[in-house]
């Protein structure tokens, strides 16, 4: 980063009067001093001495090999881990494939109802994203993800057994609460093990779940309703019921093989561990070793402009999908088909939506550059929804929905990567759990746009479902901007922090980052508003600048906002 050491800069915007603060000398030189010690990396100095590297320069351990070791790290986290959201997303979107088998007419529902149904499962499971996501690191992701897929199963089995619309609606409910913790607490997981360059690519492998589920759940739900008067229970209820049972059981054995962080994951040696710590910190991962809970690290996620921006930007991609999820069946059967078939016939579409997620997610691996492959994606969906609106052929609409789908599925793993890109585990956290949050609550405005009264060809859906997207385009683009220009910033130096130089004894250190406060707090005062405003800010250390002990203090309070910090796009 451009560090200046032992003097104020007239850049320096959250405590600087352009004066020297320390009669201590000057340097222009970055100092790596630490009054107060410096974080753990997993090495000591003498350790390092004579190890090889890896291709990012981080010292290896003896025995340690980082493509071996990476491979173990994808076998032990990725398939079980998308095998509990293929399970998930079968759950949240069974409802679609049990209309067709008549859910509505034996509980006497009317459509009204069967929509509420639907739409009151997301409003709880928005609600509880980011409080779950912050106890996820708390409590450790073998426990939490392990406790939240046994209740979905039991919430899962209920719908199955719901007598009546209240009965419904309250497993709906509790399938919201249940559910809540796992998608966001997963991709927070992962972007704990991996690099950012690295994450997207298993976000996408990870998410390709959901469009599998959608092709599984098609070809399941016509064979599983042929159990139809088993037991004395309709097909509809033994969709619910067997895909509840697996999901539980599924959950009862994960907490064995679900793994926590690195710092305490039981599928690594200590070797391994330390140099997964050490990989993470050299990717400017800092708080990959660990960090106490501050509730400064959630306000500064809120506050953030770009959390906001990222907000709408997953919104965008995340409506579109479970308009896509929900009523894909719907939307086949009502163009003339049967309910099998129309079932049957989605299939395809998520296998290609599938193939194509995760091709999407190997090419922003590869080459970078999330948001320019968001809205190429994003305008291949909108060609799709435009086409939907204006046909009135089936086979044309039909064909139609495989480029609609296209525009959908890749953007929502390559949105989460490209908005976690933020330092500080718990910051981190409450931001996927705020942007994906929020994502999620769009779900309930996706599942009243298909109206009876428009089929079959939803007019009034398709074009819901265009707006999202081209939302989600212009707040892309603005995302992009945001990070690329405060990368630029960062480069010219505009956020250049005054780092003490590491001579001053601590007296004269806390001396002078006292004064550096005041200078700032009178700065505040005396310009309104505003000042309250970027009062809140400096206390957050979220402004450019400032002036701290040493560089690692710098890094570990200002997070992203350091000065150092390059956002990946």
């Amino acid at each position: 980063g451009h560090i200046s050491a032992g003097r104020m800069t007239d850049r320096d915007s959250n405590a600087h009067d352009g004066r020297s603060i320390t009669p201590a000398t000057a340097t222009d030189t970055p100092m790596l001093a630490d009054h107060g010690g410096t974080p753990k990396d997993g090495y000591d100095d003498e350790s390092q001495a004579g190890l090889r590297t890896d291709s990012s320069g981080v010292p290896l351990p003896p025995g340690v090999d980082e493509k071996k070791l990476m491979r173990k790290v994808d076998l032990k986290l990725i398939p079980w881990l998308s095998f509990l959201y293929l399970l998930s997303f079968l759950d949240r979107s069974a409802i679609g494939n049990a209309q067709l088998y008549g859910l509505g007419a034996d509980l006497k529902l009317t459509p009204q109802q069967l929509n509420l149904c639907i739409t009151v499962f997301f409003f709880t499971y928005s609600l509880l994203e980011v409080p779950t996501n912050l106890l996820l690191k708390r409590l450790q992701p073998s426990l939490v993800l392990s406790v939240i897929t046994f209740f979905v199963g039991i919430c899962m089995m209920a719908q199955g057994f719901a007598q009546s619309f209240g009965g419904l609606m309250a497993a709906r409910v509790c399938l919201g609460i249940a559910e809540a913790g796992l998608f966001p607490g997963v991709n927070f997981m992962l972007s704990g093990w991996y690099k950012r360059s690295e994450f997207g690519l298993r976000a996408a492998i990870f998410f390709s779940a959901a469009t599998a589920s959608g092709a599984f759940g098609g070809l399941l739900s016509a064979a599983i309703q042929n159990m139809d008067g088993v037991g004395g229970y309709e097909g509809w209820r033994w969709i619910f019921i067997l895909i509840g049972i697996v999901t539980s059981i599924s959950g009862l054995i994960s907490f064995w093989l679900v793994q926590d962080f690195p710092d305490k994951a039981r599928c690594l040696t200590e070797p391994e561990r330390k140099y997964l710590i050490a990989r993470l910190a050299a990717d400017q991962q800092f708080s990959s070793e660990g960090e106490p809970f501050r509730w400064r690290h959630v306000a500064r996620a809120f506050l953030d402009p770009k959390t906001t921006v990222g907000m709408l930007a997953y919104a965008g991609a995340d409506a579109p999908l479970y308009a896509f999820s929900l009523f894909t069946p719907k939307i086949i059967q009502q163009l003339g088909y049967t309910s099998t078939r129309a079932n049957l016939l989605s299939v395809p579409i998520y296998v290609l939506a599938c193939i194509v997620t995760c091709v999407v997610g190997f090419v922003a691996n590869k080459k970078g550059n999330r948001p320019l492959l968001n809205l190429i994606c994003q305008a291949v969906g909108m060609a799709g929804y435009i086409v939907l609106i204006a046909s009135r052929n089936p086979a044309v609409s039909y064909a139609f929905i495989y480029l609609a789908a296209l525009g959908v599925y890749p953007c929502i793993a390559n949105t989460i990567a490209m908005t976690s890109g933020v330092e500080g585990m718990y910051k981190r956290s409450a931001v996927m759990g705020v942007v994906i949050s929020f994502g999620n609550l769009n779900g309930a405005v996706s599942s009243n746009i298909y109206r009876n009264q428009d089929r079959p060809w939803y007019p009034l859906g398709h074009g819901i479902v265009l707006l999202y997207l081209g939302m989600g385009m212009i707040t892309t683009a603005l995302y992009w901007w945001m990070i690329a220009s405060a990368n630029r910033r960062k480069a010219r130096g505009e956020y250049d922090e005054t780092i003490l130089d590491p001579s001053l004894s601590q007296a004269e250190v806390e001396a002078a980052l006292e004064k550096a406060r005041q200078e700032g707090e009178r700065r505040d005062a005396a310009d309104g508003i505003r000042g309250r405003i970027r009062a809140v800010y400096r206390r957050l250390d979220m402004l450019p600048g400032g002036t701290y002990a040493s560089v690692e203090h710098a890094k570990r309070a200002k997070g992203d906002d350091w000065s150092g910090y390059q956002y990946h796009i």
